[in-house]
């Protein structure tokens, strides 16, 4: 299988990230480094923050003047400039989804482990089709039915992109109990979706663990989050949180991001704060207890009136 290529927005960055503390490392400060390369000090503010990507000759120079010689390591850094300044395969979908929550896919595809908590719903990339289409269709409203359509489809493309990779990616999710109870589409399209769940918990393509009910009220227990965790050096975690009033994307690394749904105050919290959240709550669950929930629930669906029997 192809290796998954390397989304430009990563490499944007990773680029942006590696400047930065480059010439932090050597103790030079922006002024002096823009007053040497013959720039406003506000152009380099904009590259080192990623609002402008840099060219490959302005890249050469910086790394110049940074003393950066060695040859392999500039031509990496090249290609990433280069990359950089390509399109991603989400550039379709601006306007569909929150800027957001398409930055948070670019890095996806690069991460090594992914942390992801849901209180309502069935996560993206365990979602079968018919619940995508149901859960689309309350959310954005039936009257919206050609955005609902390139959203399900950027979620099959976000699941074959993932799924279909030879980089082992480690998928976690902690959902709560109320997830797989809420019949979503109907009891066959949920039915469906519950026998996908327990297919990951039996095949081991993720770990899959929920809160039951018994555990009461828990820390986060009304946003969605989850947190991605990158091999490089220069990837700090990234973390997506689910807002009410819109997405958000909290790096370590750069500014509070949101999806412009609004006023949005800086989160309180960061990447790590969230990890311990999700490990205090996945220390209390237990595989044996989520396949007695998943296979209840799927129970529970079969003796609903008019189901036709079990297979």
């Amino acid at each position: 299988m192809a290796e998954r290529d390397v989304d430009p927005a990563v490499d944007r960055r990773r680029l942006r990230n590696i400047l930065r503390r480059t010439r932090e490392s050597l103790g030079i400060i922006q002024a002096t480094a823009a007053h040497e390369m013959s720039w406003s000090v506000s152009k380099l503010i904009r590259i080192e923050t990623g609002v402008v990507t840099i060219s490959v000759n302005d890249l050469k120079a910086l790394l110049a003047y940074y003393s950066v010689t060695d040859a392999d390591r500039i031509a990496e850094l090249v290609e990433m400039a280069r990359n950089a300044r390509k399109n991603s395969w989400l550039h379709g979908y601006k306007g569909i989804a929150s800027d957001a929550f398409l930055t948070f896919l670019a890095h996806e595809g690069t991460a090594i482990r992914s942390s992801s908590f849901q209180p309502t719903l069935v996560p993206g990339l365990l979602q079968t089709d018919e619940y995508a289409t149901a859960v689309m269709s309350v959310m954005r409203g039936s009257n919206e039915p050609d955005r609902i359509s390139r959203l399900v489809d950027l979620r099959i493309a976000r699941q074959e992109r993932i799924f279909a990779s030879d980089k082992e990616i480690k998928l976690t999710y902690l959902l709560d109990e109320s997830v797989v109870r809420r019949v979503v589409g109907g009891p066959d399209v949920m039915k469906r979706q519950l026998d996908v769940l327990i297919d990951a918990c039996q095949d081991g393509s993720a770990l899959l663990r929920i809160i039951p009910f018994g555990l009461g009220i828990y820390r986060s227990i009304r946003v969605p989050f989850v947190v991605l965790e990158f091999n490089e050096i220069e990837d700090d975690p990234v973390l997506f949180l689910e807002y009410p009033q819109g997405d958000a994307l909290v790096r370590e690394d750069g500014p509070f991001e949101d999806s412009g749904g609004g006023s949005q105050p800086s989160p309180p919290t960061t990447a790590p704060t969230y990890l311990q959240i999700f490990s205090e709550l996945m220390e209390q669950t237990s595989d044996e207890e989520t396949m007695a929930i998943l296979h209840s629930a799927r129970a529970d669906l079969e003796r609903r009136p008019g189901s036709p029997p079990a297979e």
